[in-house]
């Protein structure tokens, strides 16, 4: 499953996209693009943690993710 490109292998690259994508989000000023970006981040981490078996990983994550969508949809303010 891992293929290699740039000599790295494609787990990793998700690792790296995932890292980069929750960076981006803790520079955003608006709350609402930062909890959806940052939704994306950790759904490439649940992914990335599937893939190398880590499901404390997972876990962490998709808790984030439904802690975002519990701001983004219920909680209206």
């Amino acid at each position: 499953m891992d293929s290699l490109l740039l000599g790295v292998e494609l787990t990793e690259w998700v690792g790296y996209l995932a890292m980069t994508v929750l960076l981006i989000s803790f520079m955003m000023k608006n709350v609402i693009k930062l909890r959806i970006i940052n939704s994306v981040g950790c759904l490439f981490f649940v992914i990335y943690g599937v893939m190398i078996s880590q499901y404390p990983i997972v876990i962490t994550n998709l808790a984030i993710i439904l802690i975002n969508l519990y701001y983004l949809l219920l909680k209206k303010d």
